[in-house]
């Protein structure tokens, strides 16, 4: 069973033995996984993966073997098995789409548990039922412009919400590729300045004094030049911001490994931060970002990197976060406002191309609050000439 899993998995490098191998058929024998898919995520990698640093790996092969679809308790498992087999739609006319109603956030919702409750029987290319390939708001693969997707993989970024348990991994904090010039960019960002006792011997100013005194000697000291930079790095992960996974880390192993900073900080969050920031965004593990906000003062600087990509209710409404199951009770446009009214030098890297960003409606509103730069060297680069720029007139 599950033999091509078992080559999967070494061929990303983890090492799963013969025994292990049988151990685990022997514990899915005992039925210790049951029926569940998290259940069996965790037996097999308590059994086969045998170093933590190995945990992204598996998960990436678990997620490329499973389709990383697990289904929340109160969705039933014949709902998601007619969803497995989806059906192509055709292409809509300009004229058919407009036809197609936006529901608010709450009717959406009222909607997709209605249906949930009253679903007996597979469709396909529908308006109404939990299916794929139509024009419903409920299930995967079709075309509307908004709605809540069950099972599959996202294609046209219009899902509001998705019922399903999402999936993250924190970035690698190890990545060596292009990981140098990225630093080198990043310590344009230091400043250094006098602060302190003057216990540091200032060698022309005691010669220029002793001079003046005859030849008599007299010691000049001075503070030590200390680096004030302080940094604070948020990133987007998972979703649409999984393609650009390798760029991120290569900043985040920069910023990581970078010993020009006076301090760092680093959190997690998917599309857009609401009440929580998370250090661990694979536990859920993290601070309140009320907490943060005023932990830190506004001396930091702050990187915010994310495609700004999403449902304009994650920005506008209340309860419009992608995840199904978690209710926000401010928009995310508020927290935005506040990360850069507590962090005047903020900036926002985007890993798209510059040339879809007009056409992003939660681009353009972010880019209201916050100046955005390409996720890029260059990108990198002209962000903190402008920050640079902004500590010189606050000074």
């Amino acid at each position: 069973m599950f033999v091509d899993f078992f080559y999967l998995l070494r061929s990303r490098g983890i090492k799963v033995s013969i025994t292990e191998w049988l151990a685990l058929m022997e514990a899915l024998a005992l039925d210790l996984s049951g029926t569940s898919l998290t259940r069996f995520y965790h037996l097999c990698r308590s059994v086969c993966v045998k170093n933590e640093a190995h945990f992204d790996l598996y998960d990436i092969s678990f997620a490329e073997y499973f389709h990383d679809v697990e289904p929340p308790e109160d969705l039933t498992e014949k709902v998601l098995d007619w969803l497995k087999d989806p059906k192509f739609p055709r292409e809509l006319t300009e004229e058919e789409l407009a036809q197609l109603e936006v529901l608010d956030l709450e009717t959406l919702r009222e909607q997709f548990e209605e249906r949930m409750r009253e679903q007996e029987e597979r469709h396909d290319g529908g308006n109404r039922w939990v299916g794929t390939g139509g024009t419903s708001p409920f299930g995967h693969g079709g075309q509307h412009p908004s709605g809540v997707r069950l099972g599959g993989e996202g294609r046209n970024r219009s899902a509001v919400q998705v019922a399903t348990k999402r999936r993250f991994r924190n970035l690698r904090h190890d990545r060596v590729l292009d990981v140098r010039q990225l630093g080198i960019a990043l310590r344009q960002l230091r400043r250094l300045t006098r602060d302190g006792r003057p216990d540091e011997l200032d060698i022309d100013e005691t010669i220029d004094m002793t001079a003046k005194n005859a030849g008599e000697i007299e010691m000049v000291f001075r503070p030590e030049r200390k680096n004030t930079v302080k940094l604070l790095l948020l990133m987007d992960v998972g979703g649409s911001m999984t393609a650009y996974s390798q760029l991120c880390e290569r900043l985040f192993s920069a910023a990581h490994a970078a010993t020009h900073f006076k301090a760092f900080k680093y959190y997690y969050f998917h599309n857009c931060p609401y009440e929580a920031l998370y250090s661990d965004m694979a536990r859920r593990e993290g601070e309140p970002t009320a907490k943060i906000l005023q932990d830190l003062d506004k001396d930091w600087f702050c990187f915010i990197v994310g495609d700004a990509a999403m449902a304009p209710y994650e920005l506008t409404a209340k309860g419009g976060a992608i995840d199904y199951f978690h209710y926000n009770d401010e928009p995310g446009y508020v927290w935005l406002q506040r990360i850069s009214q507590r962090f005047p030098r903020s900036v926002w890297l985007n890993p798209e191309p510059k040339r879809y960003w007009e056409s992003t409606m939660t681009t353009v509103m972010i880019r209201e609050i916050f100046d955005m730069y390409s996720l890029s060297l260059d990108g990198i680069e002209e962000a903190i000439r402008e920050l640079r720029q902004k500590r010189q007139e606050t000074r």
